[in-house]
């Protein structure tokens, strides 16, 4: 088998004209691909023979189109722009404004940026090194959350800035950023206040923040299939194995250019949407899935998970623990699962698998364990927590996926009752107080056998901890530990 390659192709915001997306679908068609991806930053993925993908990228150089070959040196601008319309509601955040702020971007960020409405879960708002989320109550204002690259700190900056001054403010800071890289890239330190010390606030308009962002509680809305929203219809299609058929595609755009269809979006769970669907051309779009047999109403388990970008093992791993959960009935309403098997990507989740090498031979690796790491408040914007379970093998994962699963609706039942008994609330003041440890750098919280007491002699105990002990996020030793309560962190379920 030959060598593989993979072309990106960025599409800002996720909106894809529908006559540049068949022009690129023909290109690729012409090289003799057959499917193609979207990313988990809305952007389109194609892979092929290296031979396949040297004659597309030649011919994509010729039309002008932008494109990276197996890299991601520029990350695409993305946005809750695909949900708007049909997820959101009462906003001011229009169409029109996302829009402007695309067509201000005068560089190509090689920093990840993300763009959106406060009231959405649908697109992750803070996945990106420079997230703006559309302030609630300010229209034209915005709040901006920096994630320093290659780390988990997020620093939330107590200015609005108004919308005219996203472009302009986000390429100052990447330059920041980037030019002073000792001081903010990959550096466990990173200070948000250093940084904006050193950005040239007078050229922006801005106010103070009345108070910081309030972002939703994780809801994802059910995104595929032919729905009808406010006289219109919209179109979301999802793929099990993440792949398109080129001929599809196809299909879809030429029915886009004949019914005034001006544009199609891809979502960060690499699915396509449609919208703006007119209730006469509706036969055209039910003719589309069934002469290509695409199945619909796939699984709510299924949908809610994230998986790495062009990763068929993950995608794999997917598929077998998505047949673990419905085996066993298991709802996972309010959550997002995310599946990582390489070091250093970024997955959006409220529960983690990750998968980690045991066992390699000349490089190659012949066994592996699974840890599942959990958010903070099983809340995926948060980007720490907890782990839950170690060292699981493949056969024993799906039960503790599901355990995980019924642990996030056992540690929250209370926000669904309407009091507790009196007993129960004397039983949760008398539990005694449990510890845990927690990394310095990361702040990951490890749930791991402890003898703390909590009468401050808490020093041995984390020296007691073996030298061969590191996190499991960003791999710290034993010495960047400390002991924390778990009531003080509301981890310590009653």
């Amino acid at each position: 088998m030959s060598a593989s390659a993979t072309i990106k192709i960025n599409f800002r915001g996720g909106i894809i004209s529908p006559g540049d997306l068949y022009e690129i679908l023909s290109v690729a068609g012409r090289a003799g691909i057959g499917q193609v991806r979207f990313g988990l930053r809305q952007q389109l993925l194609i892979s092929g023979s290296k031979k396949q993908i040297t004659m597309l990228a030649d011919q994509l150089s010729s039309t002008g189109f932008i494109y990276e070959v197996d890299r991601d040196d520029f990350p695409n601008i993305i946005s809750s722009y695909p949900a708007e319309d049909i997820f959101i509601s009462q906003t001011w955040l229009s169409e029109g404004v996302y829009k402007d702020i695309f067509d201000e971007m005068d560089h190509v960020p090689r920093l990840k940026v993300n763009i959106c409405d406060s009231n959405q879960s649908f697109t992750p708002s803070l996945t990106g090194n420079i997230n703006w989320v559309a302030a609630a109550a300010s229209p034209h204002f915005w709040h901006l959350f920096v994630r320093f690259p290659k780390t988990n700190i997020v620093y939330e900056w107590d200015e609005l800035v108004y919308t005219n001054d996203i472009a302009a403010l986000s390429k100052e800071l990447e330059e920041q950023i980037l030019n002073n890289g000792g001081l903010f890239y990959d550096q466990p330190n990173a200070s948000g206040e250093a940084l904006f010390d050193r950005i040239k606030k007078e050229a922006y308009i801005t106010r103070k923040s009345d108070h910081p962002a309030l972002l939703p509680q994780f809801n994802l809305p059910y995104y595929e299939g032919l729905h009808r929203h406010n006289n219109k219809y919209w179109l979301g299609v999802y793929r099990r194995d993440e792949l398109f058929p080129i001929l599809f595609l196809k299909d879809l755009c030429r029915i886009c250019l004949e019914t005034k269809v001006g544009q199609l979006c891809a979502t960060p769970w690499k699915t396509i949407i449609v919208k703006g669907i007119e209730e006469k051309d509706k036969h055209c779009w039910t003719g589309l899935l069934n002469v290509h047999a695409l199945n619909m109403r796939h699984a709510a388990n299924e949908l809610n998970f994230q998986v790495e970008d062009n990763n068929p093992a993950a995608t794999r791993l997917k598929q077998y623990l998505v047949k673990e959960l419905n085996d066993r009935d298991t709802r996972t309403f309010g959550l997002c699962i995310g599946i990582k098997t390489r070091n250093k990507s970024e997955v959006f989740s409220s529960i983690l698998v990750k998968r980690r090498p045991v066992l390699s031979v000349k490089g190659k690796a012949l066994f592996y364990l699974f840890d599942i790491l959990c958010a903070h408040e099983y809340n995926p914007n948060k980007r720490t927590g907890f782990v839950f379970s170690r060292n699981r093998p493949k056969f024993l994962l799906g039960r503790a996926l599901r355990v995980s699963v019924l642990n996030f609706y056992k540690s929250n039942r209370s926000n669904h009752m309407l009091s507790h008994p009196p007993d129960v609330i004397k039983e949760v003041y008398e539990q005694k107080e449990e510890w845990v440890y927690q990394c310095k750098n990361c702040l990951t919280v490890c749930d791991v056998p402890c003898s703390a007491t909590g009468d401050g002699n808490v020093a041995a105990t984390v020296e007691a901890l073996p030298e061969a002990f590191v996190c499991p996020l960003c791999e710290s030793g034993p010495s960047d530990f400390t002991l924390v309560s778990k009531l003080a962190l509301g981890l310590q379920v009653v």
